[in-house]
């Protein structure tokens, strides 16, 4: 996609914006399970010649302010990396405030992803991490999203409901990289647990660590674009991408 920067919408503004509506979220009953799984198992999640599809998803919080200045800086990485593997479109969700959460549409160049970040500010408030796990699971039902990654510092949500939503991700195969800032007891166990239940991996950067951000960047981008495959290529390397790839599934 090229053009003018593309403003994030909130829920609001359109539908395909994030939501926080309990009734959006995917549900089963026994009879309904096997088949769903028959079927997403069946879905291949690398489809040749198909453009890789990241959500980047960032907590804009006002703690996270330095943390999304570096995120803006080193998010053409990503694209790099991506570029010498095939193509990569980034869909950049964001929370910030007390019930502010917004999604931009598919991005695939690296300055116009920059414009559009360097535009938002981090501002106080609480997570919203099961909005961004929402507007996910709908976006997976029609874009083949291939990742997730997720950067944040804190959790303050009930963890039984963002697991369930994890779950629902697991079955579809969208893993999520939970990328944690520092050492918050609580964020800890229920990024891992959403990494777990998604496939994916939760690794631990430290506050104002760009060159450890920068390379789990770039191996989630690698996954994202040539998957599995291009991320085991790049973990011979060592960095971001070993520490991911030990914990998939």
């Amino acid at each position: 996609m090229s053009g003018k920067p593309v403003e994030p919408k909130s829920a609001d503004q359109a539908a395909t914006g994030v939501s926080s509506d309990d009734a959006n979220l995917v549900s089963f009953d026994s009879g309904d399970i096997a088949a769903f799984v028959a079927k997403a198992r069946a879905m291949s999640p690398h489809a040749a010649g198909a453009r890789g599809r990241l959500v980047f998803a960032l907590d804009a919080t006002m703690s996270r302010q330095p943390t999304w200045d570096m995120a803006c800086t080193l998010q053409a990485d990503m694209f790099r990396e991506a570029e010498a593997l095939g193509s990569l479109d980034i869909r950049l969700v964001y929370y910030r405030g007390f019930n502010e959460c917004r999604a931009s549409a598919w991005i695939s160049d690296s300055a116009q992803l920059a414009r559009l970040m360097n535009k938002i500010d981090c501002r106080e408030g609480h997570t919203q991490i099961g909005k961004v796990l929402s507007d996910v699971r709908r976006e997976s039902a029609t874009s083949a999203v291939r990742a997730v990654v997720f950067v944040g510092d804190a959790m303050e949500e009930p963890i039984e409901r963002l697991c369930r939503m994890a779950g629902e991700l697991g079955l579809l195969r969208v893993p999520v990289f939970m990328f944690q800032e520092g050492h918050d007891d609580v964020a800890e166990p229920a990024f891992q647990e959403i990494a777990r239940l998604t496939g994916g991996a939760w690794c631990r950067f430290d506050p104002g660590a760009a060159v450890q951000l920068r390379e789990l960047l770039r191996a989630a981008a690698a996954y994202a674009a040539g998957g599995r495959e291009a991320l085991l290529r790049l973990s011979k390397a060592g960095g971001g991408a070993a520490k991911l790839i030990g914990q998939m599934k």
